[in-house]
């Protein structure tokens, strides 16, 4: 079956869903948080020392959005597994992508994604592969600068791009989607996943999303069923968008 559609007509008048700062929630299975930069700037955060290694090999002007996002994680792991925040280790994969630790063991059913923006931070956690993105709305023109080489034509006609926060939301979805694919917003992976609707989001593919409003940035969650990749035998192809 073709998981692929075409873009469908949509209310651009209507505003995303707002969501404040600070707090859990649950949305199709996952736990999300997000949470204001400098409300975790004086936070206690205690890292292992694989984490510390980590650390000391970014530049210094990555290694406070980093602590953060590792923050909120590490919260969001306790939370769910019932561990002490103290157990629990988040540590990048060969590619970059997040994994969990917890008491020394890594827990490879618990899908993690972690995004941070100048002024806000959030982490997704879910049993099924989750990608999460915040986009400042103030990055509309540079988004607009680019949105050639991320979205289709039809993706194009789809968004209102004269709308800060239209042009944010999709790009928090392009970028939430490739991170649960666990591969790159820069590269042909973005073509490949098709915005069918941005009020309310939809993707191609096995795909569920949803776009909240948090102050001035858009913040994106994607999920992705388990199954057959695309192409396999059960997986249903999928086509690069146009």
């Amino acid at each position: 079956m073709d998981t692929t559609a075409a873009p469908a007509a949509t209310d651009r008048g209507a505003a995303f869903v707002p969501l404040a700062p600070g707090r859990m929630l649950r949305w199709g299975g996952a736990g999300l948080i997000v949470a204001r930069r400098p409300d975790l700037t004086h936070q206690p955060l205690r890292l292992s020392p694989a984490e510390r290694g980590v650390v000391r090999g970014l530049p210094a002007w990555r290694r406070g959005e980093w602590m953060a996002g590792r923050l909120l994680a590490k919260r969001l792991v306790g939370e769910a597994v019932g561990a002490p925040e103290a157990d629990v280790e988040v540590l990048p994969r060969e590619d970059g992508s997040p994994y969990v630790v917890v008491a020394g063991s890594p827990l490879p059913a618990l899908h993690l994604s972690i995004s941070h923006t100048a002024g806000h931070v959030a982490a997704a956690l879910a049993p099924e592969p989750v990608g999460v993105d915040l986009c400042e709305t103030g990055s509309a023109p540079a988004v607009r600068r680019v949105a050639d080489h991320v979205l289709s034509p039809e993706e194009l006609a789809l968004v209102d791009t004269g709308r800060p926060e239209a042009l944010a939301g999709a790009w928090a979805l392009k970028e939430a989607a490739v991170k649960a694919d666990r591969e790159g917003v820069h590269g042909p992976a973005p073509r490949r996943i098709v915005i069918t609707g941005l009020r309310p989001p939809a993707l191609s593919g096995p795909r569920r999303a949803m776009v909240w409003q948090v102050d001035d940035a858009v913040l994106a969650l994607v999920l992705v069923r388990p199954g057959p990749p695309p192409g396999h035998p059960g997986g249903g192809p999928e086509r690069p968008g146009p």
